[in-house]
């Protein structure tokens, strides 16, 4: 299996690298900024590993991946697009800036770099894509408007391209994190009470999730679970998750922020 991994220097993206690796035969392709972290994880992995020090927004990185990926392997069975960011703010403060930056990274570069490998995806099929999206993709909370769209984006993007790319044999799996334990996401203050510790998983866990909805062919996972419950809330009750939201306990949730971009912050 040739799988390629955006975000791979940290949290998430080195999880799934971790976790891939072990699969029989797995050949990996690590994409990040930071070429370091990059070389590090690849030595420790062994094998055989290609790492392409990429800044996704730039435009002509996907069309370089692409033709890296082919003249290594010829191939490409697994796309995990992982890198992400997000900046808190509120529209009323940040406006369409911060807006169109997060909305460039998490939805635009992860199209772009794509397009750019569906050929080779299309020529190896069966094969799948895996977009970590985020359960913000299906809940917004205040303070995180802009990461929220691009996330809900991202998935009805998926669904869209899951439909379309089925019968070429891609399979399109979207994985839904909550609070993830990252260097991006600020979670002391969620793990230190007892009531919000269970909100806060691991990269372990994404990763074994992005697995499912990659290789195992599942549509749609939350990690941790339950939050899906907030999706299905989201939907059927309205009103009251709009109430629960809005509440002071949410205070503490709307300054969250992530940023999961292949470079200097963090590659979750």
């Amino acid at each position: 299996m040739i799988a390629l991994i955006t975000g791979a220097s940290s949290g998430i993206g080195e999880a799934t690298a971790r976790r891939l690796a072990q699969e029989p035969g797995a050949q990996l392709v690590l994409v990040a900024r930071r070429e370091d972290r990059l070389q590090a994880l690849a030595a420790q992995l062994g094998g055989d590993v290609l790492v392409l020090a990429e800044d996704l927004t730039d435009e002509g990185a996907g069309a370089r991946i692409a033709d890296a990926v082919r003249a290594r392997h010829g191939r490409l069975d697994l796309l995990v697009n992982n890198a992400g960011a997000g900046w808190r703010g509120r529209f009323a403060d940040g406006g369409t800036t911060n807006l169109r930056q997060t909305l460039e990274l998490n939805l635009f570069a992860q199209a772009a770099l794509t397009e750019a490998l569906l050929p080779l995806l299309r020529e190896s099929a069966p094969s799948a894509i895996v977009n970590v999206a985020s359960t913000s993709g299906r809940v917004a909370r205040a303070g995180a408007g802009a990461y929220s769209a691009s996330k809900f984006g991202l998935i009805g993007w998926s669904d869209a391209l899951h439909l379309e790319e089925g019968p070429h044999g891609v399979h399109v799996g979207i994985v839904n994190p909550g609070f993830v334990a990252t260097e991006g996401f600020p979670q002391a203050e969620l793990v230190a009470k007892a009531t919000t510790r269970w909100m806060v998983s691991t990269p372990e866990k994404v990763a074994a999730a992005i697995v499912q909805t990659g290789p195992g062919g599942k549509a749609e996972r939350y990690v941790p679970r339950p939050y899906a419950l907030a999706a299905i809330a989201r939907i059927l009750l309205p009103g009251l998750t709009r109430k629960v939201l809005g509440g002071d306990g949410a205070t503490a949730l709307a300054t969250t922020t992530v940023d999961n971009r292949p470079g200097p912050a963090t590659d979750a």
